[in-house]
């Protein structure tokens, strides 16, 4: 007799024990995320402390330069955006964006910051600064504010989220949590109909 329990029905249990097991795995599979997400993060910090600029004339290289300086050309800058953003003294504000290189993926430059989100007027040019991802497309955060903007904060790899710890141990906790919760349901219904 196991936990107290004298018979366990096979197909809950199995499928209790399905679940938890997927749990586990889930939690294994976030540590190993972790540990790509640290790899990645020091791949990146070893690109910002480069002090060399690359032209970035093709995408294909653009995941392995994440976070090192860059130069490209913004000849004929289009949707002018401002979002939210800090500058280099860490002030809030608006961060100014054009895209330079339309397609997929796009390329885009914020070009400085301001604490009004007025369209700066940028007539184009070479944009020197740090490249970094803009969900499936890239941009490049100026080193230097353009067209009278003041200087954005530069990226910082180790800002990226890396909560695949956190997750792991939520799913080990959930995977405890049903079989222990399976395990006091058989308890209470067996006492329930041994006192029937």
């Amino acid at each position: 007799m196991i936990f107290g329990i004298r018979r366990w029905p096979i197909v809950p249990t199995l499928v209790v024990l399905a679940a938890a097991a997927t749990m586990v795995a889930l939690g294994f599979w976030q540590l190993d995320r972790l540990g790509q997400k640290e790899a990645m993060i020091a791949d990146f910090s070893r690109n910002a402390q480069s002090s060399s600029v690359v032209d970035l004339t093709s995408l294909a290289d653009a995941d392995r330069l994440a976070y090192r300086r860059v130069r490209i050309a913004c000849a004929q800058p289009t949707d002018w955006n401002a979002v939210a953003g800090r500058s280099a003294d860490d002030v809030a504000g608006y961060v100014h964006r054009y895209l330079c290189h339309a397609g997929k993926p796009a390329v885009f430059a914020d070009i400085g910051w301001s604490q009004a989100p007025r369209d700066p007027s940028f007539a184009g040019g070479e944009v020197t600064g740090v490249l970094v991802r803009l969900g499936d497309d890239y941009k490049v955060v100026a080193s230097e504010g353009i067209a009278g903007l003041q200087p954005i904060a530069r990226p910082d790899p180790h800002d990226m989220p890396n909560n695949h710890l956190a997750y792991a141990v939520q799913w080990f906790f959930f995977a405890l949590t049903a079989l222990v919760i399976y395990v006091l349901a058989l308890r209470r219904q067996q006492r329930d109909s041994t006192a029937a």
